[in-house]
């Protein structure tokens, strides 16, 4: 193993910044940590849509969208991206299924958007633009479970056991993507600032560290338990939002952390400007660009979401930004 097992503990950007609209921020207010933004709804503006509005990015199956916490959608149908120039196309929407804390009693809300989801599944469905409405559900590692023993074994228990507990909330959404998204990070947020990957706590809401050190194996079989469960019991495919540093503090750099036959959805790098949006994972006249993960590069088929402005702690006063490619997902 290339990580050490007492590895040092690198906090998330969003975390280590001003807290931005991002899934970290999503779950430290769906905790009670702060107030969330008010509800926004979908406006159903009089104004006409210009007339050389695009449908998408470039190139062909791009598509830009938002996620978590709601951003006013105001346009009439078909949904254009706010905030965003040239009036694209609104392309999706991915909102929080659940996350462990709330789950295990710690308290909270779920950071989720009915007028955003609505607004992506109408452009979807009826437009036949966009991917709709995708979820993810921020996960809790080995030291957060309730059972946890070291092993290998209880790490896949667990994360079947959040696998499960995904599928049920989501029998009450209409999601329409095919991709589930395991969040995978470090947020520096209560009631465990590592979300257990790293350290062991004494009970999940206790935010008290009873053993230090996490085996990579262990952080992985969990990963490997929730995506059997996710296959075995739906039609849906697992993907994973993290970064590359936290990726790597987690689950080092060796086999372990080979996830290149996974889809992938990164926050890094970011940017606090919304505009000019991406153009195939790259800002245009800046050396901006998505960073993906585990072995995925952004020419992999597997780089299916960036999430460009908003993210990793770099707020943009707005919310999340997040470019996607529909190409590789059917």
């Amino acid at each position: 193993m290339n990580r050490p097992q007492f590895a040092p503990r690198h906090l998330s950007r969003r975390s280590a910044l001003v807290p931005a609209l991002t899934l970290a921020a999503a779950v430290a207010l769906a905790l009670g940590l702060a107030g969330p933004p008010a509800q926004a709804n979908i406006a159903q503006s009089s104004l006409p849509r210009a007339a050389a509005a695009p449908d998408k990015d470039s190139p062909a199956g791009f598509y830009y969208g938002t996620d978590s916490w709601p951003i006013a959608i105001n346009s009439p149908p078909a949904y254009r991206e706010p905030d965003v120039s040239g009036n694209p196309v609104y392309g999706g929407y991915i909102g929080m299924a659940g996350n462990w804390a709330r789950w295990q009693g710690c308290g909270g809300n779920i950071a989720w958007s009915s007028a955003d989801s609505a607004a992506a599944n109408t452009n979807y469905t009826t437009y036949g633009k966009g991917i709709g409405t995708g979820v993810y559900w921020f996960m809790g590692g080995p030291g957060v479970d309730p059972h946890y023993n070291g092993t290998a074994t209880e790490a896949s228990s667990w994360g079947a056991a959040q696998a499960a507990k995904t599928l049920r909330a989501m029998g009450s959404l209409h999601v329409t993507y095919k991709i589930v998204w395991l969040d995978i990070e470090l947020p520096g947020i209560k009631p465990a600032l590592d979300n257990g990957w790293n350290n062991v706590y004494t009970t999940p809401c206790s935010g008290k560290i009873k053993s230090a050190g996490v085996a990579a194996s262990v952080d992985r079989a969990e990963v490997n338990g929730y995506e059997a469960y996710l296959t075995t019991h739906s039609s849906y495919v697992p993907g994973v939002y993290s970064s590359p540093l936290i990726w790597n503090d987690i689950f080092g750099t060796s086999s372990v952390s080979d996830i290149s036959g996974t889809y992938e959805w990164t926050y890094t790098d970011g940017t606090s400007r919304v505009n000019p949006a991406p153009v195939k994972w790259c800002i245009p006249g800046t050396t901006t660009c998505a960073n993906f993960f585990g072995g995925v590069k952004r020419r992999s088929a597997q780089a299916v979401m960036w999430q460009w402005s908003g993210g990793g702690g770099i707020t943009n006063g707005i919310g999340d930004f997040d470019q996607i490619n529909a190409n590789t997902v059917k």
